[in-house]
């Protein structure tokens, strides 16, 4: 092969490796299922969190969502969310507030999605009594809505500091929720979480969840065929990035004070659909 042919070949690879940026392969099935980019977030601006892309979300504040959460969700302060150098940073900060001692957010898609794949590429606080989530509730749910488990619950991550580096996916339905000790989970172990950015993937068709962290498998929940109160997923879902602090799970150690502000740190958020098999 002349330098000329070589050239050529290299130029022919480069271009076909361009012309893919906006697909995405499956780390599982070598290459065979391919996702086309639908939705995203780069975070290459400054300030606040796009209004077009997210909302804040504070209806549960009142009664600590549920789970006795130490934090006062707020909206629209950049101490608490902000995006700097091409990263959002939602920070839990100590700030007496509302009657709490913590202030933090909780940001929701303003899309939803049936199935597809969603990838979240992050860095996680690690102080005792954080307790930061990557996760999904159908679109249009509000807290105040009630009907959970019912409704459905996707986790694609969640982290507590007291347990640093332990991630874990869940699935909660009528039927299986952590309430009644029966929710669809597993953890994996990646030591890094919370000194590097790592990517928490959800993939999701009518017929499965599956939870990776980078390349690794670690989460499959199959669809059993029996109806809702066992697989609510077949529904838009949007997705949530937050950082609680304390709870019922997050507490369950107690909160170091002294180890806030925390942030959780987002370099992307990419939703594909799939287009192939």
């Amino acid at each position: 092969m002349t330098i000329i042919d070589r050239l050529i070949l290299l130029f022919l690879i480069l271009y076909a490796v361009s012309g893919c940026k906006n697909t995405s392969i499956n780390p599982e099935d070598n290459g065979t299922i391919k996702y086309q980019l639908v939705w995203n977030d780069e975070f290459n601006y400054t300030g606040l969190p796009d209004s077009i892309k997210w909302k804040y979300d504070t209806e549960g504040n009142a009664s600590g969502w549920g789970n006795n959460e130490a934090q006062h969700y707020t909206a629209g302060l950049e101490e608490n969310a902000r995006i700097e150098n091409g990263v959002l940073k939602i920070i839990a900060i100590r700030n007496d507030y509302e009657g709490k001692e913590f202030t933090s957010v909780r940001l929701v898609s303003e899309t939803g999605w049936t199935y597809g794949k969603i990838e979240v590429n992050a860095k996680l606080p690690n102080g005792v009594g954080t307790w930061p989530a990557i996760w999904m509730m159908p679109a249009g749910w509000t807290f105040n809505d009630g009907n959970w488990p019912a409704i459905g619950e996707i986790d694609i991550m969640e982290h507590v500091g007291y347990e640093s580096g332990v991630i874990h996916a869940s699935a909660h339905s009528k039927d299986y929720h952590w309430r009644a000790g029966t929710q669809k989970t597993a953890t994996i172990l990646i030591p890094e979480a919370t000194t590097d950015f790592n990517s928490y993937i959800l993939e999701w068709t009518p017929d499965y969840l599956k939870a990776f962290v980078n390349d690794s498998l670690y989460f499959e929940y199959m669809n059993e065929g029996l109806g809702d109160t066992k697989w609510p997923y077949d529904k838009p879902f949007c997705l949530i990035l937050n950082v609680a602090v304390g709870g019922d799970w997050g507490g369950v150690n107690g909160i170091d004070k002294d180890a806030f502000p925390q942030t959780m740190e987002v370099d992307y958020v990419r939703v594909y659909e799939r287009i192939s098999n």
